[in-house]
């Protein structure tokens, strides 16, 4: 097959470019600058220069594929609204260019507001859109389908994790070191799921060779990893003491990650196993974290 891959530079999107290049298929990325259109030629892939905000180019590059993987997401959460709307627009263009075929598109969401506090589901679906938290990619896949797009969702835990993580942990070991503490909040025991990127770049993979059929996917492997524990790991790899706090020590120790820090959000992926027969080979979360080059 012959993909698009949008955020093919990030660190999820490299690794869906490694995967799928790996596997024997041609990837057209996704580059914004000279940098980013080096990188991707390196790995093997050719490069469409453009970005979110042009549909036009991203409907000329979704029509000459045989499907498409979106993983670009820009994660500012300043302009979190501005951005859950430029994806919207992003999604609905690439969509737009598969209209009428049988070519695939598959949108990467994540697990926030799924199911508070229980096991999620593939089956689950996502709550409306709010001014709280706008971003509404899985609705944009939905819309599409509905006009008989094959679009598709692929759920991302917290935390892909791996070497070359800048998301959440890294966050957390930062303001770790910056307050002298590793925290959690209450007893620690909201949940997280969690998967390697390099195991989530094989459900994408695997998805979009099933035709986006039977989504939404779910790239989890660890199905609940208890904040605690992560606390816990960054304390042992930073030698500092690991310390509970209260939701409203919460709110000024993690500032605007102090949401992020209470979500439990387990999450299941045994629907997707089934039907893709993909089995997650890399290392958990806690391994990684210790092993990966994390504290480095």
């Amino acid at each position: 097959m012959r993909i698009l891959v949008t955020g093919a530079t990030g660190f999820v999107g490299s690794a869906v470019v490694a995967d799928l290049i790996g596997a024997g298929h041609r990837v057209i990325g996704l580059a914004r600058s000279e940098a980013g259109a080096a990188t991707l030629s390196a790995a093997g892939a050719e490069v469409h220069h453009g970005d979110l905000r042009d549909p036009d180019g991203l409907r000329r590059a979704a029509a000459s594929v045989d499907g498409v993987i979106h993983t670009a997401f820009d994660h500012d959460f300043s302009k979190f609204a501005e951005n859950s709307r430029v994806d919207m627009q992003a999604i609905e263009a690439l969509g737009s260019a598969l209209e009428g075929s049988d070519r695939p598109l598959l949108v990467t969401s994540g697990l926030a507001r799924l199911a508070p506090g229980r096991l999620a589901v593939e089956a689950d679906r996502p709550p409306a859109a709010s001014a709280a938290y706008p971003r509404a990619s899985e609705a944009a896949a939905a819309a599409l389908a509905a006009r008989g797009v094959r679009a598709a969702v692929v759920r991302l835990p917290p935390s892909v994790h791996g070497a070359g993580d800048h998301g959440f942990v890294p966050f957390l070991i930062r303001l770790a070191r910056e307050t002298g503490v590793s925290a959690y909040i209450g007893d620690g025991s909201n949940r997280w799921a969690a998967v390697h990127r390099r195991d989530a770049a094989r459900v994408f993979r695997l998805a979009i060779e099933h035709g986006g059929s039977g989504g939404p996917y779910h790239a989890i492997d660890e199905e609940s990893v208890p904040f605690r524990r992560i606390a816990e790991t960054i304390g042992r790899g930073l030698n500092l003491p690991v310390v509970a706090k209260s939701g409203e020590e919460a709110a000024a120790h993690f500032t605007w990650f102090a949401h992020f820090a209470g979500m439990d959000v387990p999450a299941s992926s045994a629907h997707t196993r089934a039907l893709l027969g993909w089995a997650p080979r890399e290392a958990g979360l806690i391994e990684d974290i210790a092993t990966a080059g994390y504290f480095g």
